[in-house]
C-alpha cells in the first residue's frame, strides 16, 4: 500500500517533526535519569503527558462507546506505557544514541506484526533486509556502552520489546481502532493509563523526598516533563495521524531519522561510540530500507 498522492506532503512533514521530537527524546530520558530512578521517570513522563492532555480527552469521551475503553487502555499500555519504562531501564547501561540507534528496528517488527498478526502480504524481497536489519541489532547488542565492544548486552533486549510493543500498537490503531479520530486515541489512551503511573510514582517511589532534597531534581524534573508533553503528547498525536494517512511500514520509517539525531545529542554530550555502534546503525537502517522497498 502506497501513501495517497495528496497526503505526501503533509505525511513527509510530520515524519520530519517527529524524528526531530523523538530523536532529542533520548537525551531528555538520559538528564532525567541523572537525578530519578527508570521508574520514576517513565511514570512522571506518562503523569505529564496525561495534564497536557487531559481536556483533550475530556471532550472527546463523547465519542467512545465500551468496547473502546478496553481498546485504548492497550494501546496506551503497548505504545506509552510499557516503554516509558523499558526505555529509561535500558539508558541505566547504554548510551542515548544506542538506544536511538536500535529504535530503528521498529519498522521491521512492524512488518512482522502485520504479517504473522494482522494478515497482511509479505513479499519475500523483505526477508533479505529483515536479515539484515537483524543482524545489525545483533552488533548493537555487543557493543557496549563506553566504547568497547564485550558479551551480550543484556538492556538491548529491552529496547527490542520496547519495539516490538510499538509495533504491535501500530498496527493495532491501523487496523483495529479505526473509527476514531488521532487526538482521541491519543488523549484518551494516556488518561486511562495515567492513574497507573501516578499510583506507582506517589505510592512506590521516593519522588517527592527527591524533590526537596536532590541537587538538580527540578532540572531533572523540567527535562521529563518536557519528554512527556513532546515525545508523548504532541508526537503521539502527529503520530496516530500519521498512521490514519498512510500505512503502517511509512509511519514507522520515521525511525529513519530519529538514530540521526539520537547520535547528534549522544556525540554534542560527550558519548563514546566505536566502529561497531556505526555498523550495527547503517545495517539496521539498510535493513529497514529493503525490507520496505516496493
Amino acid at each position: 500500500m502506497s501513501v495517497p498522492e495528496n497526503n505526501k506532503t503533509t505525511s513527509l512533514t510530520l515524519l520530519i517533526l517527529l524524528s526531530l521530537i523523538w530523536g532529542t527524546s533520548f537525551i531528555l530520558m538520559k538528564r532525567g535519569l541523572l537525578v530519578f530512578s527508570p521508574g520514576e521517570v517513565g511514570s512522571i513522563r506518562v503523569v505529564a503527558a496525561s495534564i497536557f492532555l487531559l481536556p483533550i480527552a475530556i471532550v472527546h469521551l463523547k465519542q467512545l462507546n465500551g468496547k473502546h475503553y478496553l481498546q485504548l487502555l492497550a494501546s496506551g499500555l503497548m505504545g506509552i506505557f510499557i516503554p516509558a519504562f523499558l526505555f529509561a531501564t535500558a539508558q541505566t547501561q547504554l548510551e542515548s544514541s544506542v538506544t536511538g540507534i536500535m529504535n530503528s528496528l521498529t519498522p521491521i517488527c512492524t512488518l512482522l506484526v502485520g504479517v504473522f498478526l494482522f494478515g497482511q502480504p509479505f513479499r519475500t524481497q523483505s526477508l533479505f533486509g529483515i536479515i539484515i536489519g537483524l543482524a545489525g541489532t545483533v552488533v548493537l547488542i555487543f557493543a557496549k556502552s563506553g566504547g568497547s565492544i564485550g558479551g551480550i548486552n543484556h538492556y538491548a533486549l529491552l529496547v527490542i520489546t520496547a519495539c516490538v510493543l510499538y509495533a504491535l500498537n501500530l498496527n493495532f490503531i491501523k487496523y483495529r481502532i479505526t473509527e476514531l479520530k488521532a487526538l482521541t486515541i491519543t488523549s484518551v489512551s494516556i488518561m486511562l493509563i495515567s492513574p497507573l503511573a501516578l499510583t506507582y510514582l506517589l505510592g512506590f517511589t521516593d519522588f517527592t523526598h527527591k524533590l526537596t532534597a536532590e541537587p538538580g531534581a527540578w532540572q531533572a524534573l523540567g527535562y521529563i516533563v518536557l519528554l512527556g508533553i513532546m515525545s508523548t503528547s504532541v508526537a503521539t498525536i502527529l503520530f496516530n495521524l500519521l498512521v490514519k494517512i498512510s500505512n503502517p511500514l511509512f509511519t514507522s520509517s520515521v525511525t529513519y531519522i530519529i538514530p540521526i539525531v539520537a547520535v547528534m545529542w549522544g556525540l554534542l554530550d560527550g558519548e563514546q561510540l566505536v566502529i561497531a555502534h556505526f555498523i550495527g546503525m547503517v545495517a539496521v537502517i539498510g535493513g529497514v530500507y529493503l525490507a520496505n522497498k516496493k
